[in-house]
């Protein structure tokens, strides 16, 4: 889940301090003038202008299968994966590199700096960025405006989260678009609740975990029976983080907001008092401990997290050695979602239109249907249960009697339905990924002991300054 926040070659460097104004082009307006009827067959003569095949970039399998078991248009899957033949003949052929140490933003950057010089089959048509970093492919030449280079609505992106938008807009163009919209819950275990709280019913255990005081006396009274209220160093970083008062870069100085204070103040307190289990986002220990075996209270998880992550990870024998996913296998059933102390959102997958392609009616299909028609919205939650970019069809969802076996029942789309409204991109920019990571990376030494909070600060420092020499001064709350 690292991720460069700069672009890695100095040509591309410049590159994206081109005007915005200067997206588009020939093959961008002639294809943003061609009819298309949504998730049905294009024109024999819209297609005839369009190449037949269609480069996606991507880093792990995730889009892939939504996109393999949702497009209406997809006839025929390789077996290997990497293609998928539509039924009009374009070949989709997916480039999926690993993002360990930043190696997908590399290798995207690096093809995208030769995408004028490559051949029409092996162009870039359509790659995918997380929200961490969608800005810096937002504000470049790279990405075309998916209303008027691309052609969607309006009235196609009508019924999207606002914050979906904006997050890859810049000036009122967008850039980008998306089928998930990501608000953030508290996912703990049911068992867990019952020996410390005396209940596992989400209403009762939200009252108890309302506001960080009551967060944290809880992890006090969790510890005193043997168990971590969290897993580790990292895991309320993101809910502290989505709560600043303002971005982290003004001109060319940082400013750490009181609220990262914070987290390193409770995060230093769980680390000292044992209320946490010493553990890294991602590694061994932290996916075990959301496993059987696992003492972990919970884990804050936004939408693509439970059904991508926290599933997996519950399970005492895994859907690749011929495990179900169901009541009986590991602790399958025994997680609920409350809202927790705070609001907050993570993470997130946009589909961004390459500029140079020749595939911009197929991309605009593909848009449409998977990020703006309901019904296919509704169907991948119902079948997923990640919460997709559609208020109408997550209200009805919400409002329905939908149950997830995997929460022992819970609806847990009408909680994300009261969460997804109130996040709020106003305070994000372009340094975010860097900032955030190099804030959890300079402090881990400070939690285990290893350095005073003076050195973690002056850590952070030079992580800052090595990565962005432009910016020249670091404000610390007083």
């Amino acid at each position: 889940m690292k991720r460069s926040a700069r672009w890695t070659a100095a040509a591309l460097a410049a590159a994206i301090t081109v005007s915005m104004a200067g997206c588009g082009g020939g093959a961008s307006s002639q294809s943003a003038s061609s009819k298309n009827t949504g998730s049905a067959a294009q024109s024999t003569t819209a297609k005839a202008a369009e190449g037949k095949v269609l480069n996606i970039w991507c880093w792990n399998d995730e889009f892939q299968g939504q996109f393999n078991k949702f497009y209406p248009n997809v006839k025929e899957i390789a077996k290997d994966k990497s293609t998928t033949t539509l039924k009009d003949g374009t070949v989709v052929k997916w480039t999926i590199n690993p993002n360990d140490n930043n190696n997908y933003q590399n290798k995207l950057d690096q093809a995208l700096l030769a995408q004028d010089a490559a051949s029409a089959d092996d162009k870039i048509d359509m790659f995918l960025v997380e929200a961490d970093y969608a800005l810096k492919y937002v504000d470049s030449d790279y990405t075309l405006d998916v209303k008027k280079d691309v052609g969607l609505t309006d009235e196609d992106l009508s019924n999207q989260y606002q914050y979906t938008k904006d997050i890859v807009s810049k000036d009122g163009v967008q850039k980008g678009t998306s089928w998930q919209a990501t608000p953030g819950l508290f996912a703990y275990r049911r068992s867990i609740a019952k020996a410390v709280l005396g209940t596992d019913d989400p209403d009762k255990v939200q009252e108890q975990l309302s506001d960080w005081d009551k967060f944290n006396s809880i992890a006090a009274k969790a510890h005193d029976k043997g168990y971590k209220m969290l897993s580790g160093y990292d895991d309320s970083y993101r809910v502290f983080s989505n709560n600043v008062s303002a971005p982290w870069v003004t001109g060319t100085t940082v400013t750490v907001d009181s609220n990262l204070m914070n987290w390193i103040k409770q995060t230093k307190n769980y680390t000292d008092k044992g209320y946490n289990n010493k553990t890294s986002l991602w590694d061994d220990q932290w996916q075990a401990d959301q496993g059987p075996s696992g003492k972990v209270f919970g884990f804050f998880y936004s939408t693509w997290g439970i059904n991508f992550t926290l599933v997996g990870n519950s399970l005492k024998t895994p859907t690749k050695e011929g495990g179900k996913e169901e009541v009986g296998n590991g602790i399958y059933g025994d997680y609920a979602v409350c809202k927790g102390p705070q609001s907050y959102y993570w993470g997130g997958t946009w589909m961004c239109a390459a500029k140079g392609s020749d595939n911009l009616g197929t991309i605009k299909d593909i848009m449409k249907s998977l990020t703006c028609d309901k019904e296919i919205m509704k169907s991948i939650t119902e079948k997923t249960q990640d919460y997709t970019n559609n208020q109408a069809a997550m209200q009805e969802i919400a409002d329905s009697d939908f149950k997830s076996t995997f929460l022992g029942g819970q609806n847990h789309i009408k909680l994300f339905a009261e969460v997804a409204p109130k996040i709020d991109m106003s305070k994000a920019g372009p340094y975010d990924q860097g900032m955030n990571e190099g804030m959890q990376t300079a402090f881990k030494d400070y939690f285990t002991g290893n350095a005073t909070l003076e050195k973690a600060k002056e850590n952070f420092k030079k992580i800052v300054t090595e990565k962005y020499p432009e910016l020249t001064e670091i404000k610390w709350p007083s």
